[in-house]
């Protein structure tokens, strides 16, 4: 019997590569759920309320008004 190929007959190479290459077999799926997760985690995540986390600043926020000059440790 042939071997079958991939892009002929994609089906009957999936049975085949499953029982003959494993490793493959899984290759070929891990590698088609990638696009597919592209396409439907986001919408899903935010079905269930997930949103975008608040900015990382950048900078330290400067206070507003004087500064406060802190007392008890002076060198007496």
């Amino acid at each position: 019997m042939s071997v079958p190929t991939f892009w002929s007959t994609p089906l009957r190479y999936l049975r085949w590569a499953s029982h003959e290459r494993p490793a493959i077999f899984y290759s070929i799926i891990l590698g088609t759920m990638g696009p597919v997760c592209l396409v439907t985690i986001p919408p899903v995540r935010r079905y269930f309320g997930d949103t975008k986390p608040a900015p990382i600043p950048l900078t330290y926020p400067i206070p507003t008004g004087p500064r406060k000059i802190p007392e008890g440790f002076d060198d007496e």
